[in-house]
């Protein structure tokens, strides 16, 4: 059905007498009409200029009152007409931009996680942003997609047209800030890939960083114009399209002003700024073709199939939101407009962005990933031009075979205790061979020197002749004074005293050693300043090497004694 009905002015039927009239079956006061300026309508309306109550089948009034109220009335701008072709399009795209939100989100996740510390040069939100704005264009495009439903079912257009086009247009916004996100971020990707494998081989503060500075801040002002121009205005204009009069005297003037004529150029200026970066992103990471007709042909070649698509789609975006600022008829703001203009020209494109941006984030892998596959990959040719050749998987730097031996240990404690008395047993009889020999030593030769009582010790031990003397076994239940008493007991057969003294009386006789007055210490260094010369010569002359030493210092111009340094300021 048409969704604006030609309305012809209609003379109120007659009723019972001059005051009385009756619409669809019901009798209504015509002095009460007429004194509150109602007129009836084609469309099945009745309205004053301020109030519209429906008149036709079921909204019919019931009784109206002398003031000029209804009993059970219908507003006009009520949801109460059936679905048409507009609204049952709607849902359908809007089906799909809803199941690309899941695809996108399941992007988001595989493209923004991290794989790889963070780097201050390349932030993690950078790889997002471009789903992140994908989320935003689905949100629009949803709502405004899903209020075309009130549109078809409004009797008079309201409300429902005018949230259509404002999220419409809030859609298309986001619509080229992903696919500038998209642009930008694949040349932050190439410049990571390009300086890996050597961080300082571009600058940070040179002209092609200042470059990438700016362009995003310049981008962004474009479409904040764009913004600026287009949201901020008074949109009631745009619902007065009732009547073919006021369309032609006020929604349609409304709908192709200069504010949207001057948006859409805005636009316009930030698809170009998208084509510029990627030409930017081919110049510096890229391999660079002398002449212009190889640098264009190679930057249609390093360009990716997917900027091959993006970049006419968003051009179809710029062009349809130029169009509908110069043709109200066939645009999205017109509710009676071509549904094949509305919806092929405002919404596929941006859903064919969408698919284009979910089937790459499935067909790449994560960057991060990529980037370890890169440094694997060029880790393996270098060992290959040194002649390196890689250990298996299996080997690993550590001890195995302590670890083994270890595990071997520990398996139970018979093995432990069989173990340790083979140890045990080693040692001793590493101990008895040399004590043979010590006393083969000792019986060949004469005894003598500091060690010989040790050695002769050692061999009454081992002969079994005399065993050395030990302190008797401590009977108490200090644990203390029994470790004591066990380890002089050990001690004193270990390490006999010389002369066959047991440990005690050796101890005894150091320590009276000790407390014994020895002789006097040499006097000090200070005691010889202020003597003579005739002592300092004495004192030559007695050396015991008995050569006079000459009291100065090995010169032989002056006989003059040294000089006597008496502070350091003297030096």
């Amino acid at each position: 059905m048409d969704l604006l009905e030609v309305r012809d002015l209609l003379e109120f039927p007659e009723g019972n007498n001059a005051s009385d009239t009756v619409i669809n079956g019901v009798h209504f006061n015509l002095t009460t009409l007429l004194h509150f300026n109602f007129t009836l309508y084609s469309n099945g309306t009745l309205s004053n200029g301020s109030r519209c109550i429906l008149t036709d089948g079921d909204y019919t009034p019931d009784y109206v009152w002398t003031n000029g109220s209804f009993i059970n009335s219908t507003s006009c701008y009520n949801p109460v007409d059936p679905i048409g072709d507009r609204a049952i399009a709607g849902i359908v795209f809007a089906v799909l931009f809803a199941f690309c939100l899941v695809l996108v989100l399941m992007n988001l996740k595989k493209h923004g996680s991290l794989h790889l510390p963070g780097e201050k040069r390349f932030t993690p939100i950078g790889r997002r942003w471009q789903w992140y704005w994908s989320i935003w264009v689905i949100a629009m495009a949803v709502v405004s997609l899903f209020t075309n439903v009130d549109v078809d079912r409004f009797r008079v257009m309201g409300l429902p047209i005018i949230l259509n086009s404002f999220f419409w247009y809030l859609m298309q916004q986001g619509v080229l800030a992903l696919v500038w996100e998209a642009a930008r971020h694949w040349g932050s990707w190439q410049e990571r890939q390009f300086i890996d494998p050597d961080p300082f081989v571009l600058r940070e503060d040179d002209r092609r960083a200042k470059f990438e500075f700016w362009m995003p801040l310049v981008f962004y002002l474009f479409i904040w114009l764009n913004f600026f121009m287009i949201i901020p205005r008074n949109w009631g204009k745009i619902e007065l399209q009732r009547t073919p009069q006021q369309i032609e005297d006020k929604a349609g003037p409304a709908a192709t002003d200069v504010r949207f004529k001057v948006a859409a150029l805005f636009l316009l200026f930030c698809w170009i700024i998208i084509a510029v970066s990627l030409r930017h992103s081919v110049k510096h990471y890229k391999p660079r073709n002398r002449g212009i007709i190889n640098k264009a042909i190679g930057l249609v070649k390093y360009t990716p199939l997917r900027f091959r698509l993006l970049l006419p789609l968003a051009l179809v975006v710029v062009g349809f939101q130029a169009f509908c600022a110069f043709t109200f008829d066939y645009s999205v703001l017109n509710a009676q407009s071509n549904l094949a203009s509305v919806y092929v020209g405002g919404y596929v494109p941006a859903l064919l962005i969408l698919v284009v941006q979910i089937t790459w984030g499935f067909r790449t892998p994560n960057e991060d990933k990529e980037l370890i596959r890169q440094r694997r990959t060029r880790g393996q040719e270098y060992d290959r031009e040194m002649g390196y050749v890689q250990k298996p998987s299996w080997w690993r730097r550590g001890n195995n075979a302590m670890r083994h031996d270890q595990a071997g240990t520990d398996s139970g404690a018979t093995s432990r205790g069989v173990k340790h008395a083979r140890i045990k047993e080693m040692r001793n009889a590493e101990r008895h061979r040399g004590l043979v020999e010590l006393r083969d030593l000792t019986k060949s030769g004469p005894g003598g020197g500091p060690n010989s009582a040790r050695r002769q010790s050692e061999v009454n031990l081992l002969d079994g002749s005399k065993k050395p003397s030990a302190d008797a076994s401590y009977m108490g239940k200090s644990d203390r004074r029994r470790t004591e008493h066990a380890r002089n007991a050990a001690a004193d057969l270990l390490f006999p005293a010389a002369g066959g003294q047991s440990a005690s009386e050796a101890q005894a006789a150091r320590r009276a050693e000790l407390m014994m007055d020895g002789p006097a210490p040499p006097p000090y260094a200070g005691q010889q300043r202020g003597r003579g010369e005739g002592d300092a010569a004495r004192d030559a002359t007695t050396s015991p090497g008995g050569a006079a030493r000459s009291p100065s210092a090995n010169t032989g111009t002056s006989s003059a004694p040294p000089q006597k340094i008496k502070s350091m300021l003297d030096v």
